[in-house]
């Protein structure tokens, strides 16, 4: 059995609030802690969804303009900030699968790091609905959104952020 991590609790709260609204995630959900041990340490989260219903299809049995026909990633990273080019502490993506397993450029979700597990699932239908759209590779990746941050922060965002911060400090005394 792995150990438990400390974005675990976080990733439960945010899984049932989608299963809840509708947006059950797939078995293709997980949470990770850092690729590459001991370099760039981190955290990681990937939620899986299937918005259309047609994850799985064989291509040519999805219907031509079936939005989201290979589903939709959520994911979310914590990161010590050690690492050139990242900024210490958490932050959402999303981005639309391909056919081939793949995905399209992430796109910053426009919530808090620690956003409630309720911001997380307005956000999410706002993404599925097209509101706010996938940006690109050449922008940064940034939302075409103009709405802000979508709600607020989870009740346990201090406890997430003690935990994920010792977590960061062990990581770091084992290099």
């Amino acid at each position: 059995m792995s150990k438990p991590l400390p974005h675990d609790p976080y990733f439960a709260a945010v899984c049932d609030a989608l299963t809840a609204a509708g947006l059950e995630p797939t078995d293709h959900s997980w949470t990770d802690d850092s690729e590459t041990r001991g370099i760039y340490c981190y955290l990681s989260a990937v939620i899986t969804l299937d918005p259309s219903g047609t994850v799985g299809e064989w291509r040519e049995d999805i219907p031509a303009g079936t939005p989201w026909p290979h589903g939709l990633i959520l994911s979310w990273e914590w990161h010590t900030g050690a690492e050139e080019g990242w900024e210490q502490g958490p932050f959402w993506e999303f981005a639309e699968l391909k056919d081939d397993g793949s995905n399209e450029y992430p796109t910053t979700l426009p919530v808090h790091g620690y956003a409630s597990p309720a911001a997380v699932v307005e956000a999410t239908r706002k993404v599925i609905s097209r509101e706010i759209g996938a940006g690109h590779f050449y922008n940064g990746g940034v939302a075409t959104w103009d709405g802000g941050i979508i709600g607020d922060t989870w009740e346990r965002a201090a406890e997430l952020d003690a935990a994920c911060e010792e977590w960061g400090a062990d990581e770091a005394s084992d290099t």
